[in-house]
């Protein structure tokens, strides 16, 4: 195959920026995607069969047959997991990754998020440390994601919010929900700063594609009119666009492979026939997610690096976390439930810091729309799962109830961790993702502060009864997923520095959630796609006058 200045693997939210910002640079790129360029038709409006209900599977991949995991219970049992089953801590695989069906909120993290051990202190048991990198470095790219690929919204009414030079480029959807309106009302009551969560989704038409329809089918679901933004509708048609970016669908990466002076040469995969093909390239970038990047980079083994790329001191595949969801649910005696889609609109950000005795917080928000199976999982406990009970139960509160949550900024641990597996392979004959550990004590913490918060806040709005969800000790990962490749300026205890460049290679980058130091008390996107901007610029900037002619 033709030589390539840049191998990208990984069509996502890190990795859909860095082809269209290389490409548009002048740099000859190739993108290897391991799932498919998925359209709404081919992700239809299915209640048991989408990226947030699997009981039929993942609507936007993997599947189940090829792509198992090994899940190390806290007991210290093993299982073989599949794709759609609880603890594979999925993402999407297909071209737009998680931003093809996610629900697309579009925070920026807060200053204090980038300074966690100097303002707290890291508790025992964590590795919680500072970024490399502050806000004022991001707060540029941060602002060109929300204009390049499109966010909604209005934050200017929250006190608590970083600086930024400009306001979102569109005003929120409107008009507001039912559910909008009550708990407004009631956080201003209590003293709180309510506003319109910002969102990857378009209220008005915007860069060619029209505005949200407001249907219920949002997360979890692909867009039929094109309204909610990813990479796959934004950046990589742009890339495709220049005529130097080329995109291979159903491609798995085997491992990068590495020449004798240490750089690595180029990328071995599997293409869509399951024909074993190497792509030689200037640089290789993987933007693969926490869980398969850190995957790719413990079986890319060689003679100078025996235990994989970047891992010289054990820090691949450490401080695996995701988001502990915590909240809580209300019933009303009046309707709260008036379809208006996505479901999602008013948060506060009283609680991501200055918590006595914690660590962070989290924001909290009102939830996506539920659809009735989902409800299922969100009665309380002592309703029948089954039966008439369960029946009138349904038919009587799901158009009464509003759930209220918020993505708690975790500890970082060590051995919460991604390695791979000695004996269990996918279908290719790969070594397969192997996932162990457990949440930090002082997270559980801070959940059930949050919870607390969250029941109040619904009990102010009026409901009758309340009862709070809060997670158990077990691993946390999943479509927020982050941190095994840390960001750091010690090579002894990270596996990027702050340009997300490999410490012990000049020419591999790893650019997607795995990165994260910490990972805010927010969902993690558009931080993600920050990062992709900022480390896009160095990568030009560093390789303009040196790469090699194609």
């Amino acid at each position: 195959m033709k030589h390539v200045n840049a191998v990208v693997i990984g069509a996502g939210a890190g990795g859909g920026i860095v082809a269209k910002e290389l490409a548009e640079a002048g740099f000859s790129v190739v993108i290897l995607e391991r799932g498919k360029w998925l359209t709404a038709y081919d992700c239809r409006k299915d209640d048991l069969r989408n990226q947030r209900t699997t009981v039929l599977g993942n609507g936007a991949g993997p599947d189940d047959e090829r792509h198992p995991r090994v899940v190390v219970e806290l007991d210290g049992t093993e299982r073989i997991v599949r794709a759609s089953e609880p603890g594979y801590h999925n993402n999407a695989a297909c071209v737009g990754g998680g931003t093809l069906t996610y629900g697309a909120m579009a925070w920026r993290f807060m200053e204090q998020d980038f300074r966690m051990r100097s303002i707290y202190g890291c508790p025992e048991g964590s590795t919680l440390e500072d970024w490399p990198i502050t806000y004022q470095d991001l707060e540029p790219y941060y602002e060109k994601a929300e204009y390049e690929i499109g966010v909604s919204g209005d934050v200017s009414p929250d006190p608590f919010h970083a600086p930024r030079r400009k306001p979102l480029p569109m005003p929120p959807l409107s008009p507001p929900t039912r559910e909008h309106e009550i708990l407004k009302a009631a956080a201003l009551r209590l003293g709180w700063h309510p506003f319109d969560i910002p969102m990857l989704r378009n209220s008005v038409p915007y860069n060619g594609r029209p505005a949200c329809m407001r249907c219920r089918w949002c997360v979890g679901f692909v867009c039929e009119v094109d309204a909610k933004n990813g990479t796959h509708n934004t950046v990589i048609p742009k890339a495709l666009a220049t005529g130097n970016c080329e995109l291979r669908t159903e491609c798995v990466a085997k491992e990068i492979l590495v020449d004798s002076q240490g750089r690595a040469r180029g990328v071995a995969y599997f293409d869509a026939n399951d024909r074993l093909q190497t792509q030689t390239a200037d640089l290789v970038v993987v933007s693969c997610a926490a869980i398969e990047s850190a995957r790719l980079l413990l079986n890319s083994k060689s003679r100078l690096f025996p235990n994989g790329i970047g891992n010289r001191y054990d820090w691949v595949g450490r401080n695996l976390q995701g988001h502990s969801y915590c909240g809580a649910i209300g019933l009303f005696e009046e309707v709260t439930y008036d379809d208006l889609g996505p479901g999602a609109s008013i948060a506060i950000c009283d609680f991501n810091h200055g918590n006595k005795g914690l660590r962070g917080g989290a924001m909290l928000a009102n939830e996506f729309i539920r659809l009735p199976y989902q409800f299922v999982g969100r009665m309380p406990p002592d309703v029948p799962r089954w039966g008439r009970a369960h029946k009138d139960f349904m038919r009587r509160w799901y158009r009464r109830s509003i759930m209220v949550q918020g993505p708690v900024q975790e500890m970082p641990v060590f051995d919460a961790r991604v390695q791979v597996d000695p004996k269990v392979k996918d279908y290719w004959g790969i070594p397969v993702a192997r996932l162990s550990g457990r949440k930090h004590p002082h997270t559980l913490e801070i959940c059930r502060f949050i919870a607390e918060k969250a029941e109040l806040w619904l009990k102010e709005a009026g409901a009758i009864r309340t009862w709070k969800r809060i997670p158990g000790p077990g691993l946390s990962g999943g479509q927020h997923q982050a941190g095994t490749c840390r960001m750091g300026n010690d090579p002894k205890t990270s596996v990027v520095d702050r340009y997300c460049r490999v410490h012990d290679m000049d020419n591999v980058y790893v650019v997607d959630g795995s990165v994260h130091v910490t990972n805010g008390g927010f969902n993690p996107v558009l931080t993600i796609m920050a990062i992709a901007y900022w480390a896009s610029a160095h990568i030009i900037r560093e390789w303009r006058g040196r790469r090699g002619r194609v």
